[in-house]
């Protein structure tokens, strides 16, 4: 059953990101960061920015995918993921490494109608790293996930750099 805030919610597009659009993705991860930034020490450099170590490999290896959001035609955020093969199989997991919606756009349905675009345009087994301290975000992605597959997915904690994080993992083709 959808949320009344979903059904009002403007039309959700998950659009490739261009080569080009780097500089969007950019400066929504500074909108980012900031978000983040209360639930974890990340220093501004001293340009005033966070800055993401990395971001152009998202345009250059075939296994990670930059994406920007659109709610009803205008930006409403951004989302990066990347599939990996693991030790014990052949099939690739999925890894929602950033998500970010702006503050404008939430709670309207916006982040739930991504996620369930992305999951089901990469059907197959997931990874979503939610940190700890982060209990709205938590909420959020439990909500989603079990909206998604029908029942609900119990996050399992984990440490990595000294901070504690809960862990999502399902495999999107399994529905009540």
């Amino acid at each position: 059953m959808q949320r009344e805030a979903e059904k009002s919610s403007p039309r959700i597009e998950v659009v490739p990101a261009a080569r080009e659009q780097e500089p969007v993705i950019e400066n929504l991860l500074d909108l980012y960061a900031h978000d983040f930034s209360e639930f974890h020490a990340i220093e501004l450099r001293p340009d005033g920015r966070f800055g993401y170590k990395n971001l152009s490999l998202y345009w250059r290896d075939p296994h990670r995918h930059p994406f920007l959001v659109r709610a009803g035609g205008r930006l409403a955020g951004f989302v990066l993921m990347k599939e990996a093969l693991v030790v014990s199989g052949k099939e690739p997991i999925r890894d929602m490494t950033e998500f970010f919606i702006a503050r404008g756009f939430r709670r309207q349905g916006v982040g739930t109608a991504v996620a369930r675009k992305l999951w089901e345009r990469f059907p197959g087994r997931w990874e979503i790293r939610v940190m700890e301290a982060n209990t709205s975000a938590h909420l959020f992605w439990q909500r989603s996930i079990a909206e998604f597959t029908g029942f609900e997915i119990e996050s399992v904690r984990t440490e990595k750099a000294r901070q504690a994080w809960r862990l999502f993992s399902f495999d999107t083709r399994r529905k009540s």
